[in-house]
């Protein structure tokens, strides 16, 4: 090992969508500071940011059917949608303002006008989605929103979901034209060629073995060059942990008691996808159905257009799938290694109480692609087995904590930021709606980790995110505005003319 240390004011650990916007906000912020990045993998976004290893949904409960929770009373919980749109609509207002200010080029090769859709079946469903509908429908944040349980506008909707249809119990949509599809490996790439030229130093192929306190509360790495074999020590005044499933095992690593009795439960995912172009072409929208009973809330099925390495793509899924790995590229022994004494009765707790989850993942293990494809059909009637292949796309670790609502060992749906009280450090945990929301959730970071630098920063802040501190939806005429100015710059308008390089 080295014994020289190596000094920089902020180390990123992990090169995927989280430290890319965290590392690019820091860069406008504090142009001076010195950052560097630490990566295992051989590129940025390989990943659960790669395009492959999630589902590009623009995130912002248009479509969503789990956003939106019917109460005891009958009425429609829309507050988790409320909060998941303003946070989406924080990113739309970063990604313009870096194409404006012409740190980043060519917006159309990241995000594309998509409209989103929910559908559902049965009488009991529809009547669900009809008081969805009229719940989110008078909100400024859903303008636009359609319903329909007309199978005739349905066919103008999605002519491959109705089409060889049997139409034996109701059928209803919502559909929205403001949605959108979004590349997150791509703009992750972006990000990152951004970064290289504002003299950022990223290193692939390193992994980060340990970490510890210094005397003077910095933070020291273990970082191992896994090309050379050589060790280095790297010092830091801040570390952010983005690395996605191996999150954990570092945020254990570096022992701060805001990281106890944490734990983690991988669930993978799979998706089919059609090889056959003029069934691609036969969809535009990406359509949200309802989870099943017992399944957790990342396995939707939804069949979706993608727009990936400017080609016109159709995937269905996810089908959920287990692997004790926390990483697609990661090591068998990633849930055993987590198991921790601080976290065992939490990890039993949470096993035991998800019984039906367990269950729910066997059954999906096992199926067979014939299986599949009946399930596919409930979406696409005439889907042919010889038209859609099978990919695994990336592992997601749900976060398992102790809740005063949920009470031991609670499985938690979502994104989480755990940082020490000193601010020095904080890891991202968590899936879903996680990427789309990158620019809320890292502002939270800098907030949180940096509260002495807040009011100097907040006017850069709001030129970036004009929104900044304001509720859009007690605000229609800034959200307005604010959605113009996005479709002008990303191109989300249909015939309106993209911004030049």
């Amino acid at each position: 090992m080295s014994n020289n240390r190596m000094r920089t004011d902020v180390i990123l650990i992990g090169a995927g969508i989280m430290s890319a916007t965290l590392g690019t906000l820091l860069k406008e912020l504090a142009p001076d500071w010195e950052i560097t990045v630490f990566e295992r993998l051989a590129d940025a976004g390989d990943e659960s940011s790669n395009e492959w290893n999630n589902a590009g949904t623009g995130h912002a409960a248009l479509c969503e059917l789990n956003y939106t929770v019917e109460k005891p009373d009958g009425s429609i919980d829309i507050s988790k949608a409320i909060k998941i749109n303003e946070q989406f609509n924080v990113s739309l207002q970063f990604w313009s303002y870096l194409v404006k200010s012409k740190l980043i080029d060519h917006p159309q090769d990241f995000i594309m006008p998509l409209p989103h859709m929910s559908l559902v079946q049965g009488e009991k469903n529809v009547a669900f989605l009809k008081k969805r509908f009229e719940a989110l429908a008078s909100n400024p944040l859903f303008e636009g929103m359609e319903f329909s349980d007309d199978p005739k506008k349905l066919q103008e909707w999605v002519p491959l979901i109705m089409k060889d249809r049997t139409l034996n119990e109701p059928i209803a949509a919502t559909r929205i034209e403001s949605g959108t599809d979004v590349n997150f490996g791509a703009l992750t790439r972006m990000l990152f060629d951004h970064l290289k030229r504002k003299h950022v130093d990223i290193r692939y192929k390193h992994h980060v073995d340990d970490m510890k306190r210094t005397s003077d509360g910095s933070w020291e790495l273990k970082v191992r060059n896994l090309d050379s074999g050589t060790v280095e020590r790297h010092v830091a005044k801040f570390v952010f942990i983005g690395a996605g499933g191996g999150s954990l095992h570092l945020l254990q690593k570096s022992g701060i008691p805001e990281g106890k009795g944490i734990g983690g439960f991988p669930v993978s995912g799979i998706f089919m996808v059609c090889n056959n172009p003029d069934v691609v072409e036969q969809h535009h929208a990406k359509v949200y159905g309802k989870a099943k009973v017992g399944a957790p809330p990342m396995s939707v099925p939804h069949l979706d257009t993608r727009f990936i390495d400017n080609k016109k793509s159709l995937l269905f899924g996810p089908f959920a799938g287990f692997s004790p790995k926390f990483l697609k590229n990661g090591s068998m022994l990633d849930l055993i290694t987590s198991v921790k004494p601080h976290n065992l009765l939490t990890m039993l707790a949470a096993g035991v109480k998800n019984m039906s989850l367990t269950n729910y993942l066997i059954q999906q293990v096992m199926l067979s692609k014939e299986q599949r494809m009946e399930e596919l059909r409930e979406f696409v009637p005439s889907a042919r087995s010889e038209d859609w292949d099978l990919i695994v796309a990336g592992q997601r670790v749900q976060v398992i904590k102790d809740t005063e609502a949920g009470g031991k060992g609670t499985l938690q749906f979502g994104t989480e930021v755990v940082s020490a009280a000193d601010g020095s450090i904080a890891a991202l945990l968590g899936a879903s709606p996680g990427a789309s929301t990158a620019v809320h959730v890292m502002l939270e970071v800098i907030t949180r980790c940096f509260p002495e630098r807040m009011t100097e920063w907040e006017p850069k802040i709001k030129e970036m995110i004009p929104s900044y501190g304001v509720p859009l939806m007690k605000n229609p005429g800034l959200l307005r505005e604010i959605h113009a100015s996005a479709a002008r710059t990303l191109g989300l308008s249909e015939g309106m003319p993209l911004p030049m390089a």
